[in-house]
């Protein structure tokens, strides 16, 4: 297909575009054009993030940014390019990767604009360039949601779809999810110059991280005056404060290579990813993972691990190896610590203690031994908390072992007198969500827009961007899996 007409126009938005990444040079990304996608339609639009881009959530409603971002027509100032990275997939060093369907527009306010699914690129291996309706939509949803729950992410704008056909397991049609982000630079990205013996390439990109996000680096005195170790300090407290939310929020990612870690501490690709039903520390999400490499409870080790091999490509840099792993052992106290306190909040109460720790490390192994829906629980326990009637059997009630149960909301309870005060249920209800995106409702919303009704998807929207909030008219959503739930596959194919 030929890239759009010289004939057409730049749209003229009126956004202030700069290309900060496209400046490091080309041994870092290849410039080229998206390739148009057919006949496009609207699928999915943020409002709140055509607001901070400062675009105004009128120009999703436009024939021109329907165009512009489903790579028919160009952005006037933008730059495009698909960058290059590598990385380890499931454990084995996998080589060259890059951006293999995803092309950056470049940045307008601060954020970063990608197409994915805008394309073939020369890093799309054996792909077709393409993202289907059906992941785009999942990654739309749970980046939008992710954030609602105070979770550090990828934004999306919109997703675009086209009835044009692309093969995965079966004939689906294309989409393009816009994603948006302060950068999308990788761990995979330092992997990649580390590996190939380009030191030079390697130090101009950490310089260019240094000083647009991690400035404080350069007068950080924990290392001997070392930025590139206090880059690597900086970046595995962000990544273990994000997989603690993860962990808290039951959020299974799926795909943790090093390619798919931001060096911002983001939650970035959103492929085989699902949010707990039951809870089930050994959840494994991604059907293609046959070892379980990224099941539910191992994620914050592959965080660690990846975090490692984040290490192992900056000493280059920073030269002295016990500077490096003193700034990666940061993750055993800085993880723990970070899980500690969300799991307080989900308590009620401000700051973890001993009995805090003593009331969640009694409670989890007594929701994995019957299954306990995670979000439900958290939910009607936030509620419990404003009476801590014993009496009330809407927690009990979710459980098989009710007299164990019973004794934890006792012991649980008699918090309230002791040195720390009584749990707060407000707190709770701001911190225990009554909707995330399970895979049944994101596979509700999916089912519709095939047949272009996105009303399953509004509503879902609007409820995932205020997850708190009671919303009584969408009691539905916040209700149990049906049975079918359990029948859904999500693997890497999207």
């Amino acid at each position: 297909m030929l890239p759009p007409s010289a004939d057409t126009p730049a749209l003229d938005t009126g956004l202030v575009w700069k290309h900060s990444f496209a400046a490091l040079g080309e041994d870092f990304f290849v410039p080229l054009q998206p390739t148009p996608l057919p006949a496009p339609y609207w699928v999915g639009r943020s409002s709140e993030v055509a607001e901070q881009l400062g675009i105004g959530a009128s120009a999703l409603q436009s024939d021109d940014w329907l165009q512009a971002l489903s790579g028919n027509r160009s952005l006037a100032g933008s730059k495009s390019l698909a960058s290059v990275y590598s990385g380890h997939q499931f454990g084995q060093w996998a080589g060259q990767l890059g951006d293999g369907r995803a092309i950056l527009l470049g940045e307008a306010n601060g954020l970063e604009l990608q197409l994915k699914g805008a394309g073939l690129t020369p890093f799309s291996r054996m792909g077709d360039g393409r993202a289907v309706l059906r992941s785009s939509i999942r990654e739309f949803l749970c980046s939008e949601a992710m954030h609602a729950l105070h979770v550090p992410t990828t934004r999306a704008l919109c997703v675009t779809g086209s009835d044009a056909p692309v093969r995965r397991e079966t004939l689906e049609t294309s989409a393009v999810v816009t994603r948006v982000a302060p950068s999308f630079i990788r761990f995979g990205h330092f992997e990649h110059f580390s590996h190939h013996g380009q030191p030079e390439q390697l130090k101009t990109l950490a310089d260019y991280v240094i000083d647009r996000f991690y400035p404080d680096c350069r007068q950080d005195t924990r290392f001997n005056g070392n930025p590139y170790a206090a880059l690597l300090l900086n970046v595995t407290q962000r990544t273990a404060e994000m997989v603690a939310l993860w962990q808290s929020v039951g959020f299974c990612h799926g795909v943790m290579n090093t390619d798919n870690m931001s060096i911002l501490g983001l939650t970035i690709d959103y492929g085989p990813f699902q949010f707990l039903d039951a809870y089930d520390p050994g959840h494994v999400c991604n059907h293609s993972d046959n070892q379980g490499r990224y099941a539910f409870y191992k994620q914050p080790n592959v965080a660690y691990w990846n975090l490692f091999c984040l290490g192992q490509a900056l000493l280059p840099l920073i030269e002295e190896q016990g500077l490096a792993i003193t700034a990666l052992e940061t993750f055993k106290a800085i993880y723990p610590e970070a899980l500690a306190h969300r799991m307080a909040a989900k308590l009620g109460f401000a700051r973890p203690d001993a009995q805090t720790n003593a009331l969640i490390e009694t409670l989890l192994p007594l929701m994995a031994a019957d299954k306990v829906d995670m979000c439900i629980f958290w939910r009607r326990l936030s509620h419990w908390a404003k009476a801590c009637d014993l009496k009330d059997p809407q927690v009990r009630d979710l459980f098989l072992n009710r007299e164990a149960i019973g004794a934890w909301l006792l012991q649980y309870s008699e918090q309230s007198g002791q040195e720390t005060p009584g749990p707060d249920a407000n707190l709770m209800l701001k911190t225990n969500p009554k909707f995330v995106l399970r895979n049944h409702l994101g596979e509700m919303a999916i089912q519709s827009a095939k047949s272009k009704d996105y009303s399953v998807l509004n509503n879902l929207m609007m409820v995932l961007q205020t997850p708190f909030d009671e919303h009584p008219e969408f009691d539905s959503l916040a209700d149990f899996p049906p049975d079918w739930a359990s029948r859904i596959e999500i693997s890497c194919s999207s």
